[in-house]
């Protein structure tokens, strides 16, 4: 009997992908892209340390689909973030991986041009430039660490990495994510439990010993030391939302009972905006209203923001598309998006000055 009547029966084909190394050489980090990177990890993890006192927010569309929309909104964001410096720490939200509840567009590392070619070979090289392009623009980006391989491509140009609810529990993610180079952030599950994201920073913090690749290609043994600056994402979850200030100080107490730091973000879509993007505004004040009356372990937040204003559907001729507008989950507009952090900014600066 030949091998092929038991191995490999529901693969149709295999494509052979350029190693990581062949395409970090390619496509190198130039010195200023470097600095920003480098610069922006520090600043968060000196921020979960408490030594700097500024909110972390990370700010940007649900998914990235079109770089020129992309580039503009980072030009935009760069702009802002110096506006607010003194009280936020801004890091783009660059993702480039998106899970699905069951099938659907999975971003665009794997379908950059959204035919379904699924041309991941080019997909890692647009994300790469892309996240070039934007660090050398001063700006950190932040990601999600969905496919435990695409780190090996990429994770040299993140400052800060989230694991989805959907993940969070996997132990596959909590070993990778024990390898990352930049702070991590957990978010709690679908349910709205913090047992799983808990449970996660444990993992996390410890080293690992997993299967992977190396730079070039190889399947190796990954031993890891372990992610000291994983924290906990708040997102809500199917009882409704976490961000009040009850659900924080019972998060603190779980934290506390679980010898973790109080390291708390807010996301203020998903669940904890009920998934109407218009509600996330009135989240991200809430919990800058509890910063201000004294709550020390808000360390952040995230806002799913684009140029345009929610959401549309992936059409079959692109050119239809609307520009700026996400085509994942609904996203606030610029606008709302400046007035939102302006207005944290003058609420939060005095505060933050007297930390």
């Amino acid at each position: 009997m030949t091998q092929e009547l038991i191995y490999n029966l529901n693969v149709k084909t295999q494509q052979i992908l350029s190693t990581p190394q062949i395409i970090k050489d390619e496509i190198p980090v130039p010195d200023n892209a470097m600095s920003t990177i480098i610069q922006g990890r520090k600043a968060i993890e000196s921020i979960l340390n408490g030594v700097d006192k500024r909110l972390l927010v990370v700010v940007g569309p649900c998914s990235i689909h079109d770089t020129k929309a992309a580039m503009d909104y980072a030009s935009r964001l760069q702009v802002l973030s110096k506006k607010v410096a003194e009280t936020m720490m801004i890091v783009m939200r660059v993702y480039f991986e998106k899970p699905r509840t069951t099938v659907g567009w999975k971003g665009l590392i794997n379908d950059p041009h959204m035919d379904e070619s699924f041309d991941i070979e080019e997909g890692l090289r647009i994300a790469r430039r892309l996240l070039i392009d934007i660090n050398e623009m001063g700006l950190p980006a932040g990601t999600e660490a969905l496919d435990p391989i695409s780190p090996q491509y990429l994770g040299d140009l993140i400052s800060w990495s989230a694991i989805g609810a959907r993940t969070t529990e996997s132990q596959t993610h909590r070993e990778m994510a024990s390898a990352l180079s930049s702070p991590v952030g957990f978010k709690n599950g679908t349910d709205g439990g913090l047992s799983v994201a808990v449970n996660a920073l444990h993992s996390v913090s410890n080293p690992h010993s997993f299967l992977g690749i190396n730079s070039d290609g190889q399947v190796a043994i990954t031993h890891t030391k372990g992610n000291q600056y994983g924290h906990i994402v708040l997102r809500g979850g199917s009882n409704g939302p976490n961000y009040d200030s009850v659900s924080i100080s019972l998060v603190e107490k779980e934290l506390k009972e679980a010898k973790l730091p109080s390291n708390i973000i807010v996301d203020c879509s998903h669940a904890n905006s009920n998934k109407d993007h218009n509600l996330q505004p009135l989240v991200f004040n809430d919990c800058v209203n509890q910063v201000v009356d004294g709550n020390k372990s808000i360390t952040g937040m995230m806002l799913e923001s684009n140029i345009g204003p929610g959401n549309q559907k992936l059409l079959e001729d692109l050119s239809q598309m609307e520009y700026g507008v996400s085509i994942t989950d609904a996203c606030v507009d610029w606008d709302v998006t400046e007035k939102t952090l302006l207005d944290a900014h003058s609420k939060l600066l005095p505060i933050i000055s007297a930390r």
